[in-house]
C-alpha cells in the first residue's frame, strides 16, 4: 500500500485486485464503467486507486453477492423506513419531524442528515425566468405535472452545470429546482402577496385566490413535510433507475414526475377530492360510497398496502385540520366516508390523499392541488434518492427479463 504526503492511500493495481478479488483487467474494467478513478503511479509504470474508493467498492460487492438469487428487485437506503403503521426519516420518527420542524429544514435532515435551522429555498433567476416563459407557453388545459414537468426541463436548461453529479453540486441543484418549481407555477393569490419566504407561503398562491389564515398555511406545510417521501414508491424507484444511468437530477425529477402522473400514483389526490366535494354537494357520503361500490370502484382516500391501520400521515393531517375553522364540513364528510365504507367493507382507513382532500376542499382550491402539492414536496425526497443513487455502482438496476416467448431459432418471419 502506497501512502501519499498528504495522507491519501493509494493501492497498486495488483493490491486493489486481491482487495477486491478479481483479476487485474477486471480493476481496469471497473475503471472504464465509472466505477473506479485511476492514476498513473509516478514512480511506477502503473496506475494507483484511492483505497477508500476500492474498499467502498469491495463493500458494495459483498453485499450484492449476498443477494439472494432470484429475490425481488431490493435497493438500498438510508432514507425511510416504514414498518409497524410508523415511518422514518433517518430513523427520527416521521410525522414528529413533520409537527415540529417546515418543510425545507427536514428535506436538508434527508438530504444531509442535519437539520439546519432557518433553512430557506431561493430560485435563480435564469433558472426561474426560463420555466416561467416555458410553462406560460403551454396550453390553457395543462395540468400540473404537465407545467411541472416543463418547469424542470427549463431549468435544467438553464443550468450549465447540471451533469455535474457531486453530492455538493446535486444539492446545489436540489435547493433550486424545488422553488423554481413552485416559482414557474401561475399565481392565483392576490397581486403582489408573497409571505415571508417560507415554500409553503409560496405554493399557497399556486393553489387558491383566498389569502391564507395561520393555521391553514401550517397544515399545507405539514402536508409538503409529511409528503417528501415514503420510501420506494413507482415514482421513486424510476428516479433512482434514472440515477443508475447517471442522468443528472433534473432528467430524474423527470423520470419522477413521468411516473407519478399514472393514474395508480398521483391522480389519486384528485379522486379523492372530486369524492369529498360531492359528499357535501349531496348532503352526505353515503350515496357517494355506493356509488363507487356500484360501480365496483375503489372508495377514493381509503386503505394503503404499506399500513394495516389508518395512514399516520392522515392521522397527523386530521389532527392539525382541527384547529383550521373552514375546515370542519370537509373534515365531518372525510370521516362519513370512512365510517360508511367501513360499514359496508370493513377494514380500510384514511389515507393521505383524503386528509389531503380536506385542506384542498376547504381551502377553495382545485382538485388538481392535491397532486401539485404531492409532487413539489417529494421532488425533495427524489433528490435524496438520486444523491444515495449516485455513490452506487452505476447501471446496478439492471434486472433480468424472463423470456416467455417462442425459444429459437424460428423462421424469418
Amino acid at each position: 500500500m502506497n501512502d501519499q504526503a498528504d495522507g491519501e492511500r493509494r493501492l497498486s493495481t495488483r493490491q486493489a485486485a486481491e482487495l477486491l478479488g478479481v483479476k487485474p483487467a477486471t480493476v481496469y474494467a471497473y475503471v472504464s464503467r465509472g466505477q473506479l478513478t485511476s492514476r498513473r503511479d509516478p514512480v511506477g509504470r502503473g496506475s494507483s486507486f484511492d483505497a477508500r474508493e476500492v474498499e467502498a467498492l469491495a463493500l458494495r460487492s459483498r453485499r450484492e453477492a449476498a443477494a439472494p438469487p432470484g429475490a425481488e428487485l431490493s435497493v438500498r437506503t438510508s432514507l425511510t423506513l416504514i414498518e409497524r403503521d410508523r415511518y422514518y426519516f433517518r430513523g427520527v420518527d416521521a410525522v414528529e419531524l413533520a409537527s415540529r420542524y417546515p418543510y425545507e429544514e427536514v428535506a436538508e435532515w434527508l438530504w444531509t442528515g442535519t437539520l439546519p435551522r432557518g433553512a430557506r429555498f431561493t430560485a435563480p433567476p435564469q433558472a426561474l425566468a426560463a420555466s416561467r416563459r416555458a410553462v406560460a407557453a403551454l396550453p390553457e388545459h395543462s395540468g400540473p405535472i404537465d407545467r411541472l414537468r416543463v418547469a424542470t426541463a427549463a431549468a435544467a436548461v438553464a443550468d450549465p452545470l447540471r451533469f455535474d453529479l457531486s453530492a455538493e453540486a446535486v444539492l446545489g441543484s436540489a435547493r433550486c429546482l424545488i422553488p423554481t418549481l413552485v416559482g414557474a407555477l401561475p399565481e392565483l393569490g392576490p397581486p403582489g402577496w408573497r409571505g415571508d419566504g417560507r415554500l409553503a407561503r409560496q405554493l399557497w398562491t399556486r393553489l387558491t385566490p383566498r389569502e391564507p389564515d395561520p393555521d391553514a398555511l401550517a397544515t399545507l406545510d405539514l402536508a409538503l413535510t409529511l409528503l417528501i417521501d415514503h420510501d420506494l414508491a413507482a415514482s421513486t424507484l424510476a428516479v433512482r433507475v434514472a440515477a443508475s444511468a447517471r442522468a443528472h437530477p433534473y432528467a430524474a425529477v423527470s423520470a419522477g414526475l413521468g411516473a407519478l402522473e399514472g393514474p395508480l400514483h398521483g391522480a389519486a389526490g384528485r379522486l379523492a377530492h372530486r369524492t369529498l366535494a360531492e359528499a357535501l354537494e349531496r348532503g352526505g357520503a353515503a350515496p357517494v360510497v355506493a356509488d363507487h361500490l356500484r360501480a365496483g370502484r375503489r372508495v377514493p382516500g381509503l386503505g394503503h398496502r404499506l399500513y394495516e391501520g389508518e395512514d399516520p400521515r392522515a392521522t397527523a393531517l386530521f389532527a392539525r385540520l382541527e384547529g383550521v375553522p373552514q375546515a370542519g364540513p370537509a373534515l365531518a364528510a372525510a370521516r362519513e366516508v370512512v365510517a360508511t365504507a367501513a360499514a359496508r367493507r370493513g377494514g380500510l382507513h384514511a389515507n393521505v390523499d383524503l386528509a389531503l382532500a380536506v385542506l384542498t376542499v376547504s381551502c377553495g382550491m382545485s382538485a388538481e392541488a392535491g397532486e401539485t402539492v404531492f409532487a413539489v414536496a417529494r421532488t425533495a425526497g427524489w433528490m435524496a434518492h438520486a444523491l444515495e443513487e449516485y455513490q452506487e455502482r452505476p447501471l446496478r438496476m439492471r434486472p433480468s427479463g424472463q423470456y416467455q416467448g417462442p425459444r429459437p431459432p424460428q423462421p424469418m418471419p
